[in-house]
């Protein structure tokens, strides 16, 4: 399972418990709803540091490959038939 869906799963859970303890609050429904997010998301900071950390990791790899794709087509398309690793390895 990726670590978004992780972290989504987990603040959801977050909120339903927190929503599920202000429940036997007596006050309005818009109001324990509010309360629900904002403690969900005080509490999700501390509790699912890791999966947030994870998270960010998987989303900074995602964007270093698609960086390095974009520059390998561009060179493709700029007539650079070699690859920049494979050009620097024929170089003595």
């Amino acid at each position: 399972m990726s670590a978004a869906v992780k972290y989504t799963l987990g603040r959801i859970g977050l909120f339903v418990a927190v929503l599920a303890g202000l429940w036997l609050v007596d006050m309005n429904v818009f109001l324990k709803l509010m309360l629900a997010l904002v403690f969900s998301a005080a509490l999700s900071f501390f509790l699912l540091r890791g999966w947030r950390d994870e998270m960010a990791e998987e989303m900074a790899s995602a964007a270093e490959h698609r960086r390095t794709e974009k520059e390998r087509l561009r060179a493709a398309l700029a007539g650079d038939d070699d690859r920049p690793d494979e050009a620097e390895r024929r170089q003595p």
